[in-house]
């Protein structure tokens, strides 16, 4: 006589179900290794698939677990307990703080307080606003890309061996969350930041970091995967300071007190719209205008305001704004705003706002590296994902017209935060989080070396500062045929994606939790 079967045990000649685990394991592995190695993609591709195929094999596993394993049931549901529980584990002690670069996670502990709970500690060093303003140079960094807009500055007499003639750590703060850098004048230092509900406009003496003022307003924008607060960089003209919330706020405030002077919702006002990954545009101040990208609709895509009032002096355009941020230039004899928008890139006549040029871009793909303005009335414009650089000759039809003519494409400089730089004849930036170099005339790739991630670039002379994405400073020597690193001073821990200032000899650096001046060695005379 044959006992029944007990509840949870394997009928009898039934063994466990092995052979779908592993064929799931060996296809996944396979799926794996034909995305990282084999498909012609770009590495945030690869990142989200594998991520994708690694979901569908912890799924099928599952499957094979409850329904095809033929294990006994007590054995599966404890299985299934064991997985659900180390799940629930994790995130009780771990969360996701955004992504870096190519799209992989970045997490921290739970009990680590957030950038915006921070209490803001007051540095050691004291001097005052008559010492920072002697020790700077007045015009310091007064906007994003400096004083001429380019990511460039003249060469300064510095040390360059970083081992011998370390850089000076003059003070170090925390700061509410955002990926706004500094703007630098008259001895003060200018961000935004993001402190819970609130986005800052924050004012510090550039030499010690002690807090001058602070003008906060209601607005917040946040996404898991893009981070929170204010990601444009401020604009210091005369006495003025001209920021841009992530929402579409523009203020202008007084700079040595932050009284509000005036303040309006472009985006709201312009019938526009807040980008997937927040409103990113620099404000771009030339004589009395002050000059935006806002994506707005019925001819006002472009906006040049009075910088005095906020009143709308004129407004151009049809497309969509893009994360990327307007510069002047003169090109074809004609004074000209050159944007990077949606679905196009088009040059606009400064006084009037009239479209002097376009031409399609491709929106597959986020713009954000501002427009680099080249020698010969040239204009080169890159994004990442895969798609790279377009350059246009600008040229004069007639009195009135103006044309823009490709002269190459190159996938060879991806550009996807880092804003590109031009020296004697060559382009460098990150290539899709690796340094290289280009030929201006051709496109053709000269050399490709150097892991720094999605980080950004400052040209100084003849040298390129890059502040890699993992928080490392490197100096690296600009030659067209190799890469030359002469120095490297790590600065942060962690994702680093603030573009950097530089005010004579002190350089201005941030993250979305801190923020740091260095001050390099200079040569002795």
């Amino acid at each position: 006589m044959v006992s029944p079967q007990k509840e949870g045990e394997v009928r009898p000649g039934e063994r466990a179900r092995w052979w779908p685990a592993w064929v799931f394991l060996g296809l996944t592995a396979a799926a794996i290794l034909w995305v990282r190695v084999f498909w012609d993609v770009h590495q945030q591709d690869k990142n989200i698939w594998t991520s994708l195929l690694f979901g569908v094999c912890f799924l099928c596993l599952l499957l094979w677990l409850l329904v095809l394993s033929r294990l006994p049931w007590r054995t599966r549901w404890i299985c299934l307990g064991a997985v659900i529980l180390a799940h629930g584990l994790v995130l009780a002690v771990v969360r996701m703080r955004g992504v870096d670069g190519d799209l992989v996670p970045v997490v921290e502990w739970r009990w680590k307080r957030s950038s915006t709970e921070a209490v803001r500690r007051p540095p050691a060093a004291s001097a005052s606003l008559g010492e920072a303003s002697a020790a700077l140079p007045p015009d310091g960094w007064p906007q994003f890309l400096g004083p001429n807009r380019n990511g460039r500055v003249a060469a300064i007499p510095w040390e360059t061996d970083w081992s011998r003639h370390p850089p000076q750590e003059l003070w170090r703060i925390p700061v509410g969350a955002g990926w706004s850098g500094f703007a630098v004048k008259d001895g003060l230092a200018v961000t935004q930041e993001q402190r819970g509900p609130d986005e800052l406009v924050s004012c510090f003496d550039a030499l010690t970091g002690q807090r001058v003022w602070t003008h906060a307003y209601a607005a917040r924008y946040a996404t898991t995967i893009a981070g929170e607060g204010p990601r444009a960089t401020v604009a210091i003209d005369e006495d003025r300071v001209y920021a841009v919330g992530a929402t579409g706020w523009l203020t202008c405030l007084e700079l040595r007190t932050g009284t509000v002077v005036w303040a309006k919702n472009v985006i709201e006002e312009n019938g526009g719209a807040v980008p997937e990954w927040g409103y990113s545009v620099s404000p771009l101040v030339s004589g009395n205008r002050i000059i935006l990208s806002v994506g707005g609709s019925d001819g006002r895509s472009l906006l040049a305001l009075d910088k005095h009032t906020g009143g709308v002096l004129w407004a151009a355009g049809q497309d969509r704004a893009s994360y990327s941020s307007p510069v002047l230039a003169e090109m074809a004899g004609q004074l000209q705003v050159v944007v990077f928008n949606y679905s196009t890139v088009a040059g606009h006549a400064l006084g009037s706002g009239r479209l002097l040029w376009e031409q399609p871009y491709s929106k597959a793909q986020v713009h954000v590296a501002a427009p680099l303005v080249l020698d010969g009335d040239r204009v080169l414009f890159s994004s990442g994902y895969g798609h790279g650089s377009e350059l246009y000759a600008i040229r004069r039809e007639g009195e009135e017209t103006v044309s823009a003519e490709l002269v190459w494409k190159s996938r060879r400089m991806k550009a996807k935060f880092c804003n590109l730089v031009e020296q004697a004849g060559f382009i460098y930036g990150l290539d899709d989080g690796i340094l290289a170099c280009i030929s201006a005339e051709t496109g053709e790739l000269q050399w490709k070396d150097g892991r720094y991630g999605h980080g950004q670039t400052l040209l100084v002379g003849e040298y390129l500062l890059v502040l890699a994405e993992a928080g490392d400073l490197v100096l690296i020597r600009l030659e067209p045929d190799e890469l030359i690193e002469l120095s490297r001073w790590k600065v942060f821990p962690g994702k680093t994606w603030n573009p950097p200032a530089l005010a004579g000899n002190h350089l201005y650096l941030r993250t979305d939790q801190e923020a740091v001046c260095l001050r390099l060695a200079l040569e002795k005379p």
